[in-house]
């Protein structure tokens, strides 16, 4: 993963006893426009949202504020630790996942006039199926990608440009799929010629499951894996060469010595879109609202987009690097398929559960 050029290292990050804490102080202070107030702020996020190249600014610019973050490796992983009753005042919600956190009364309504940068924003993330649930404004959209197909280059020097390699003999035991209920399923589809799979009847997924399932028996997966850092350690160990994931996924292993090649599949591409809510129990409302505008002001966006994902503000264009304008401007979306989640999820989520289950 690539450290974003206008990061100055100013932060002292300490491990607490669990390995799943940090806790970021900073030692001095800024002229920047997101001021939060003093006390204590926590987040819940994947690892990569709280990379020191994007908070670094932050946490300088709020001297007297002790940031206490959390990482998850998956928003089911998140969401179940949130509803077991684990506490914080910040937590990442993807679009696929915003209804039931909001169903389960896990977010607090965004006062989106409290957010300097809220307008600033492509109307594409304002507006995404999912943002707003019954009135309420759950989450603000920080980034997002397309996902696709990710090959060796070693391995598969000429290339691969469908779903349909995924289930290819040619590469038994060597394929890896990203653990999740909605893309794995969705990939499956779209292999199979199902043009709109969010979509898709209870039938469909049922057949489907049953593709997954029967290519899992016939020893056609090396593994599901649970998320960036595993995908990355089994392309490094030579375990994988092919794999369903994003663009930044690709980034993550090239940066780790790897030799990756990500690929828009023919069928058609997925996308899904991240960002930040308020959890319902926040004890620092005006901190957290501060991170979240803070998160989507250019600066912070310009981290993102170096990173290699796509940015949400394009204003924040400017600050990322020549190598990543094209890849971080909201336009390089345009055409995929959002991840949302489907009226049906309870029976995707069901088909991917009898899927686990015979991993």
């Amino acid at each position: 993963m690539t450290q974003h050029p206008l990061f100055r290292r100013c932060t002292r990050a300490v491990a607490c006893a669990s390995g799943a804490l940090l806790v970021l102080t900073a030692c001095g202070g800024g002229d920047g426009e997101n001021t939060a107030t003093a006390g204590e702020l926590r987040t819940f996020t994947y690892e990569d949202t709280i990379d020191p190249g994007i908070i670094g600014p932050f946490t300088s610019e709020n001297p007297d504020l002790e940031l206490k973050t959390a990482t998850f490796d998956s928003v089911d992983e998140g969401a179940a630790k949130l509803n077991a009753g684990f506490s914080t005042d910040v937590v990442e919600v993807c679009l696929d996942e915003a209804k039931p956190l909001h169903q389960d009364q896990l977010l607090a309504p965004i006062d989106t006039s409290r957010l300097t940068n809220w307008e600033s924003l492509d109307p594409t993330f304002r507006e995404a199926n999912g943002v707003v649930i019954d009135g309420d404004v759950t989450m603000v959209i920080a980034s997002a990608g397309p996902h696709g197909m990710l090959y060796d280059n070693n391995a598969i020097p000429g290339g691969i440009d469908s779903y349909t390699a995924l289930f290819d003999p040619a590469y038994r035991g060597k394929v890896a799929l990203d653990n999740g209920w909605l893309t794995a399923l969705a990939d499956a589809a779209l292999a199979s010629g199902i043009t709109d799979p969010l979509e898709m009847t209870d039938d469909q997924i049922e057949q489907m499951k049953d593709k997954i399932r029967a290519a899992m028996a016939d020893g056609q997966f090396r593994t599901l894996a649970e998320g960036d850092s595993d995908m990355s350690n089994l392309f490094k160990s030579g375990e994988v060469i092919l794999a369903d994931g994003g663009r930044g996924t690709a980034e993550m292993i090239n940066a780790n010595g790897g030799n990756v090649t990500w690929v828009a599949p023919k069928e058609g591409t997925l996308s899904w879109m991240c960002g930040l809510g308020i959890s319902a129990d926040a004890a620092n409302v005006d901190a957290a609202y501060a991170f979240l505008d803070y998160y989507i002001s250019p600066r912070a966006q310009g981290a993102i987009g170096d990173l290699g994902y796509v940015i949400t503000n394009p204003k924040g264009l400017p600050e990322v690097s020549a190598e990543f304008q094209k890849t971080a401007n909201p336009s390089d979306l345009e055409g995929t398929i959002p991840q949302f989640e489907p009226d049906n999820a309870d029976v995707w989520r069901s088909a991917w559960q009898e899927i686990e289950a015979g991993a």
